[in-house]
């Protein structure tokens, strides 16, 4: 995701395609590029009302946007308690936005296994550490355990059985962008039967 400069002619001044997926192929990398997307995904809690952190995007289709994390973890339960999760992409420099709304549900085993295979070295074993016990140990315990973990597995590391993907399939897309010369504007794809419905937002 790279900074843009002034107004982008398929949002902020020009006519939007009928097909958002025209618009998040132009915005975001392809899936054969090393450098991921972050993006903030919201979830719903029993407890406290919305709830946000943010994640990376794996990769996208045009059924959805897929992310990847521990089974075990908080979002992971609230996924499952309530699969109504937001997903927001900021660029550089506030000068695009992208707002995914839409459903989370887990993703085929095979893109699962697919997307830990890609993950970098680092990525790979973090899936197997990054757990609430070892959040708790104190840094120099948690580098010595790092260290240790790393050189048992010398050989690279398998799937843990513990690492999840969720695909988030979309109900609507809201895409902003920056505009030095005139009033930003917001365009709105809402999920309508088997297309979309194009709407304009203020900015």
């Amino acid at each position: 995701m790279t900074g843009q400069s002034g107004a982008d002619p398929r949002v902020g001044v020009g006519s939007a395609p009928a097909d958002p997926w025209e618009l998040v192929r132009e915005w975001l990398p392809g899936n054969d590029e090393p450098d991921r997307p972050q993006m903030t995904l919201s979830s719903v809690t029993a407890e406290y009302g919305a709830d946000a952190r943010t994640v990376l995007l794996t990769e996208f289709d045009e059924t959805g946007f897929y992310f990847h994390t521990d089974a075990h973890s908080r979002k992971t339960a609230q996924i499952a308690a309530n699969p109504r999760v937001a997903l927001t992409f900021l660029w550089p420099g506030f000068t695009r936005q992208l707002v995914v709304q839409g459903l989370a549900e887990v993703a085929p085993a095979e893109e699962i296994a697919a997307a830990y295979r890609r993950r970098s070295p680092y990525l790979q074993q973090l899936a197997w550490q990054n757990t609430a016990e070892f959040a708790r140990l104190p840094i120099e315990e948690r580098r010595d355990r790092w260290a240790a973990f790393l050189a048992e597995h010398a050989s690279g590391f398998e799937q843990p059985g513990g690492w999840v993907g969720f695909r988030v399939r979309p109900l609507r897309l809201t895409f902003w962008s920056s505009n030095p010369d005139a009033a930003s504007r917001r365009v709105e794809y809402s999920a309508s039967g088997p297309g979309w419905e194009l709407g304009y937002l203020p900015g």
